[in-house]
């Protein structure tokens, strides 16, 4: 845990800083992609899928993605690397379940029927294919949206992201130097391996119920909610993760999202922002406000057991 603990020699603290301050300037872009978007892809990861939903956390959900998001957060923290910072603690931890689901679930039937031959659960291959699930993802999709991006931005989040990749047990060789390389290693090693699941269906099933029911008790913003998903991800990653289609939301979200960024970034006036656009920001706003506040009060800790039969 000590040697876990220390930051890389590599680490640049003028970039971290300016990675801290990206972060907090990008937050709801950052915030959405990261846990709405990452967490989409994710269910859309077979290994993933199955190795979330037979460990512990995959019988409780909330409490999988609040104990996520502590994590999730300690690195888009302004503070994520000054002293006051809690990342360092929360990627240690991280790896501790890391270790014990390791030893856990080559023991449980349903993933060792499901596994496809893999024997130790979350390889360096897993642990990087879910990293382009998140840094890699959120880029593409925020230069897809035309948002701003300085050179010393992107470097400076980049960079964020390699250190959190070597905090979590990624080997520095496998760690990508530039985006160009991130963009290659993530079509080979993403790319490929996104495919339906029963379990991937079902967790997203569960995910998107948790968001809908955060903006609006009952779950009747859940059209809206599947909609915003599926522009996140894509009609292909959605069709497996059995999202249903919103023809009006998608058609809404579609027109309304790149003008409210526009906007949002200073390049398009006002007037040209379609009334709607607030109600799909606000409904982001809840998305986000969902993964940030289930985060209060729970403490990232080893399983014991694997998912209760």
């Amino acid at each position: 845990m000590e040697e876990a603990r220390r930051l890389p020699s590599w680490a640049d603290r003028d970039k971290l800083e300016r990675a801290a301050a990206f972060n907090e300037s990008r937050g709801l872009y950052l915030n959405l992609l990261n846990g709405v978007g990452g967490g989409m892809l994710s269910t859309a990861i077979p290994r993933e899928a199955r190795a979330v939903y037979y460990s512990k956390g995959g019988a409780d959900m909330e409490d999988r993605v609040a104990k996520t998001s502590l994590l999730g957060f300690a690195v888009g923290d302004l503070d994520a690397f000054r002293p006051g910072g809690d990342v360092v603690v929360q990627a240690v931890k991280t790896r501790l379940v890391h270790a014990a689901v390791r030893h856990l679930l080559p023991r449980s039937p349903g993933w060792s029927r499901t596994s496809g031959g893999q024997t130790i659960p979350i390889s360096q291959q897993d642990m990087l294919v879910t990293w382009h699930s998140l840094p890699t993802y959120a880029m593409r999709k925020m230069l897809e949206w035309k948002v701003p991006m300085p050179s010393a931005d992107a470097a400076a989040y980049l960079h964020l992201w390699q250190v959190t990749a070597h905090l979590l047990g990624i080997r520095d060789e496998y760690i990508p130097a530039t985006w160009d390389s991130a963009d290659a290693q993530s079509r080979q090693v993403l790319d490929p391996v996104l495919a339906p699941t029963r379990e991937g269906v079902e967790l997203t099933d569960i995910l998107l119920r948790q968001l809908a029911e955060q903006t609006s008790p009952g779950g009747v913003d859940r059209p809206l909610v599947n909609a915003l998903a599926r522009y996140l991800v894509g009609d292909q990653v959605a069709d497996w993760d059995g999202i249903p289609r919103e023809p009006f939301w998608e058609k809404a979200i579609a027109t309304a999202w790149p003008k409210l960024v526009a906007f949002r970034e200073k390049l398009l006036p006002l007037p040209l922002v379609p009334p709607l656009a607030w109600t799909i920001e606000e409904a982001a706003r809840q998305y986000i406000l969902f993964y940030l506040t289930k985060g209060q009060g729970t403490r990232i800790e080893i399983p014991e057991t694997n998912r209760p039969a």
